[in-house]
């Protein structure tokens, strides 16, 4: 008898039905599974023979094939054990299958019957809606990441003695129902740390707002123990709230790296992602034999943070340099593509020097060799692509002794949120949120400066040999601090704030650019 079933596989951060024809043939014995198999299905068989013999029923001895159609698409992991026990016991006519072709069927099963979270399920859960399925059956650890869904039944089950009652039997599964918007809305302002804990570091409190503000690029540079990590964990607390439709893209990714928790159904604030320094290019920006998401992936619509940026290996910084840039990442086999998304904030930080302190610090044993090698381990091409580099001073006692709190996060995030919106008004009929994301077109359209505007960043250019890449970002933040000052035209000192930004372009830091910046600035303010 042949019967077909239905499961999913997952092919980058979508799903495609895979359609599980089973046929048991009374002439002769075997087991023939068939259709591109890894090797933890080929393994199945002996999951599936102790798991049915330990709740009541049995693999007929019979020739039974199973086929994995389309045929021609790898298929991975134990997800499929409980379809293809399905398959089984409805084919062999051991449980009834008037039905079963309704359902998708997903599941790890355990030699005692249980069943085992898999992963990406929020994908299969939307394919299996898209293609008109009744609903789908799932481990219970899974079912409230895909009852995000709509207008699809998800049912939970235990034990595969509850799935073959549920067919054979009627005997109803738990049906998981979730109000997806009132979930999201109560944990989306949800943060662990706030600015108001920072003492002292306005400027460099300033820098983060404006990053925030304009989603740019940010690298904090400053001694130890002057609170360049403190800094970076709240930048999430800052930042406007996901939309559901955010929310949705990021809670894929991190379904398909099999990274949701089993009490979580939907992702409600922005990631925050700090790999070690140790972290390959792979784990970084995703691969491997069965492509899976990188940490700049699990990073999208949120924040990914280097910390100690110079200690990470030169390739795996250079691989950046194209997701900073396009905001996907493709990876590339001899047989498909897969695509992930990875628009995310890069927040960095890293020490002046090898001893950690700037050249005028007393403390600093750095000689100017070691100096300059420890700055070339950043490239170039890689700095252009930070907009804002801000450096970081030590917390003096008395700033740390005050007792007075700093500004709340919840009244920074206001200013950022208005200037997200006249960003989003601005580019409504184009396909970008935020400063950021605009290209040479949109700086000419939107960027346009005054005479003294225009004399004092060509003055900048022309002293600091910065790159075009560099004046396009300059651009980008000085329409940045405009917008949160809700002025319509970019003025000269917003020019001159975003010039300060620039300071480890093309020279290693020992002071010297930042001289030339003050300089520029003071002159051409005296002009104006």
């Amino acid at each position: 008898m042949l019967i077909k079933i239905y499961g999913s596989a997952i092919h980058g951060v979508s799903a495609q039905t895979i359609t599980i024809e089973v046929n048991v043939d009374t002439g002769g014995v075997g087991y023939h599974l068939v259709g591109l198999p890894d090797s933890a299905i080929k393994e199945s068989s002996y999951r599936i023979s102790a798991a049915l013999k330990n709740v009541g029923f049995k693999i007929p001895g019979k020739k039974i094939t199973i086929n994995m159609a389309p045929a021609d698409l790898r298929k991975e992991g134990a997800a499929y054990d409980l379809s293809i026990a399905i398959g089984i016991l409805a084919a062999s006519d051991q449980i009834l299958a008037e039905n079963i072709q309704d359902y998708i069927i997903m599941g790890e099963l355990s030699l005692d019957g249980t069943l085992q979270p898999v992963k990406g399920v929020l994908p299969i859960a939307i394919q299996a809606r898209e293609e008109g399925f009744k609903g789908i059956i799932l481990p219970k650890q899974n079912t409230r990441e895909a009852a995000i869904v709509n207008n699809l039944d998800v049912f939970a089950a235990e034990n595969i003695k509850e799935v073959i009652d549920f067919f054979n039997e009627g005997k109803p599964l738990e049906k998981i129902d979730i109000d997806t918007r009132k979930e999201f809305q109560e944990k989306i302002n949800d943060f662990p740390f706030d600015f108001s804990e920072v003492k002292g570091q306005e400027t460099a409190k300033r820098a983060m707002e404006v990053a925030a503000a304009g989603g740019h690029n940010i690298i904090l540079i400053g001694p130890p123990g002057s609170g360049k990590t403190m800094l970076a964990k709240r930048v999430p607390s800052i930042l406007p709230p996901l939309s559901l439709k955010e929310a949705l893209e990021t809670t894929k990714i991190h379904s398909v790296a099999g990274k949701m928790g089993t009490e979580t159904s939907l992702m409600t604030v922005r990631p925050f992602r700090a790999p070690h320094h140790t972290i390959s290019d792979v784990a970084l920006v995703g691969g491997g034999g069965y492509p899976q998401p990188g940490e700049i992936s699990l990073a999208h619509n949120g924040v990914l943070f280097l910390d100690e940026m110079p200690e990470f290996k030169r390739t795996v910084l250079e691989v950046m340099r194209q997701p900073l840039e396009d905001r996907e990442v493709t990876i590339s086999r001899a047989k498909f593509t897969v695509n992930y998304p990875a628009s995310f904030m890069l927040v960095a930080s890293m020490n002046p020097s090898p001893s950690g302190f700037f050249p005028d610090d007393p403390n600093n044993t750095s000689t100017v060799y070691e100096m300059q090698r420890y700055m070339n381990k950043l490239s170039g091409p890689l700095l252009d692509r930070i907009d804002i580099h801000i450096e970081v001073q030590k917390v003096e006692f008395e700033q740390l002794a005050e007792r007075r709190k700093g500004e709340k996060s919840e009244d920074i995030r206001k200013r950022v949120l208005l200037a997200r919106e006249i960003q989003r008004e601005r580019y409504k009929d184009l396909k970008i949120s935020y400063n950021a994301q605009i290209g040479p077109k949109e700086i000419e359209q939107y960027c346009n400066l005054d005479e003294t505007s225009f004399s004092l960043i060509k003055t900048a250019m022309e002293k600091l040999n910065l790159s075009a890449r560099a004046y396009d970002r300059i651009l980008k933040v000085a329409r940045t601090i405009a917008d949160l000052e809700e002025s319509e035209n970019i003025l000269s000192y917003h020019i001159s704030e975003a010039i300060q930004y620039r300071s480890l372009d093309r020279e290693f830091w020992n002071g010297q650019k930042c001289l030339i910046i003050k300089k520029i600035i003071q002159n051409q303010l005296t002009n104006w």
